[in-house]
């Protein structure tokens, strides 16, 4: 089985069109999020799979979008009544 790693995926999207169709494409690959701000537990393929997905939603001149790959080494700090997050037993990517 691939290992996934976490990751924390946010955009900044300008058109109400394309952020729909960006909030349904990052829905289909995140375990939590918040707004515009996701947790997502993403093998290589599903890592890839996901940006090309973005790329086809996103105007490159006018949104932005952040893949950023966390250390699993370091520890994770929540504030408030955050939930550390957690690798479920199962994923459906669909």
């Amino acid at each position: 089985m691939a290992e996934r790693i976490l990751h924390i995926a946010c955009y900044d999207i300008c058109d109400a069109k394309r952020l729909r169709r960006a909030l349904y494409v990052l829905r289909g690959y995140a375990t939590g999020g918040q707004k515009s701000v996701f947790e997502c537990y993403l093998t290589a393929a599903e890592k890839r799979a996901l940006i090309e997905a973005v790329r086809e939603v996103i105007e490159p001149a006018e949104d932005r979008f952040l893949l950023l790959r966390l250390d699993a080494r370091r520890p994770v700090h929540g504030l408030g009544i955050a939930v550390a997050p957690t690798d479920p037993a199962f994923f459906y990517v669909g």
